[in-house]
């Protein structure tokens, strides 16, 4: 679940917010991060039309006036904090680019780390899924930047003669659809089953499915 091309790329603290409203002290920071983090509760719980500001505020233990020197609307937050879960989704896996990994193994990586993810964030599901209905154009940029992610690393795997040569865009939306509904079963609703073992699942249809030779070049 991860910046669309072309698109802004979204800060550490979220969407890019306008000039006037970025934090400019660390103590700023750490009250904008406060509320990002109050909204991701907040919304998760109550979802975006019952949302309050105010619930937000006192989530955070901040004055309702400092909610405005950062965010304009309860839009804005929500949009800020769609950005700023997708930059986190997408920190947790770039281990998996990190150091040089087979194309395989790379995935097996990201989504490992994003199961882990996923199972500490469980409102992101909620949060995501209702962004299609109150901002499409961030949503559908969040499924986009994932995609894209994972287009690039099959991409490395395709020039280093690991992946299949017809391996595409196609692939890497496939394997994210696969990568959603894995967490939602494996991260949201249960834990029966290890991050570890879901990825190596997972891991082993790819490796039937899109290697070079059918088999995994990691050996």
């Amino acid at each position: 679940m991860e910046d669309p091309n072309g698109a802004p790329s979204p800060t550490e603290n979220g969407a890019n917010p306008p000039a006037d409203k970025i934090p400019r002290t660390e103590r700023g920071r750490k009250t904008r991060r406060k509320l990002l983090d109050a909204a991701a509760i907040e919304f998760g719980e109550r979802g975006f039309h019952e949302a309050s500001i105010t619930s937000i505020t006192q989530r955070a233990g901040t004055a309702l006036g400092s909610f405005y020197t950062y965010f304009d609307s309860k839009d804005e937050i929500y949009r800020a904090l769609v950005s700023d879960l997708s930059a986190r989704v997408r920190e947790a896996a770039r281990e998996a680019r990190r150091t040089e990994l087979p194309a395989l193994e790379a995935e097996r990586v990201a989504l490992t780390n994003f199961l882990k993810f996923a199972n500490e964030h469980k409102e992101i599901y909620r949060i995501i899924d209702e962004c299609e209905f109150v901002d499409p154009a961030t949503f559908r940029a969040h499924y986009e930047g994932t995609a894209s992610r994972i287009t690039e690393r099959l991409a490395d795997g395709v020039r280093k003669g690991e992946l299949r040569a017809d391996v595409e865009e196609a692939h890497a939306w496939a394997i994210m659809g696969m990568n959603v509904f894995l967490g939602l079963r494996y991260a949201v609703w249960t834990q029966d089953r290890s991050p570890a073992e879901v990825a190596e699942i997972a891991n082993a249809i790819l490796r039937g499915g899109i290697t070079a030779h059918g088999d995994d070049p990691a050996g």
